[in-house]
């Protein structure tokens, strides 16, 4: 209840923007395979700023 108006970091953020694009490229995947190429390579691109941010600390 305390952590209830905690402010996320931008790594928390990052994160679960990384698991959000990781889903729906997923799902397109069987549909439109250079669509989920693209939503692969957005992730690709948070997943590095993630360990910019790790490397840092």
């Amino acid at each position: 209840m305390f952590g209830l108006f905690k402010k996320k970091s931008e790594l928390e953020k990052l994160q679960e923007s990384y698991k959000k694009i990781m889903e729906e490229a997923y799902k397109i995947q069987s549909i439109n395979r250079t669509d989920s190429d693209k939503k692969y390579l957005e992730a690709d691109n948070v997943l590095k700023k993630i360990e910019q941010i790790q490397s840092k600390k």
